[in-house]
């Protein structure tokens, strides 16, 4: 498969450094070039669960970590083409292991997951109806795949 380049500003940053050598920048960048439909200017930073949950419960009024949180900032703006989609998306490092586990996948393989769900929220996907959902869905396995990882919805 012939890789997207839409230009790309990414900061990746590991304030919670335990998956630091292995989620290397690189990487991240590999699976939101994946996931992009146009220029964006990005942040992807990898937090402990009192970091996500503090941001959880400031943002959505949810008190608990929770594995991915996409700030868009200029969701539901009318936006040019060439105008990049601006967002920090947070992924609670915590969350994203136990899940990992319990799915019975790769830490790679979720954190992939969760990336290209965060990337596809920031240019304005959404699941909040059954149509939303199942549009989302199969873009993200269409994504995975292309990237060269499973159906992250298979059951395992």
């Amino acid at each position: 498969m012939q890789e997207k380049k839409h230009n790309l500003e990414l900061d990746v940053q590991y304030p919670d450094t335990r998956l630091e050598a292995d989620l290397t920048p690189e990487l991240v960048e590999r699976w939101v070039r994946g996931a992009l439909l146009g220029p964006a200017e990005l942040a992807i930073r990898f937090v402990d669960a009192e970091e996500g949950q503090t941001l959880n419960r400031e943002y959505r009024g949810k008190d608990y970590a929770t594995n991915v949180l996409t700030f868009a900032y200029n969701e539901g703006a009318e936006i040019a083409d060439d105008e990049p989609t601006r967002a920090d998306i947070v992924l609670c490092t915590d969350v994203l292991q136990r899940e990992a586990d319990e799915q019975k996948k790769t830490v790679e393989e979720h954190a992939a997951h969760l990336v290209v769900h965060g990337v596809l929220h920031a240019q304005g996907f959404d699941h909040e109806t059954d149509e939303e959902a199942e549009e989302m869905e199969q873009l993200e396995r269409d994504i995975m795949e292309a990237l060269g990882y499973p159906d992250p919805y298979a059951e395992n």
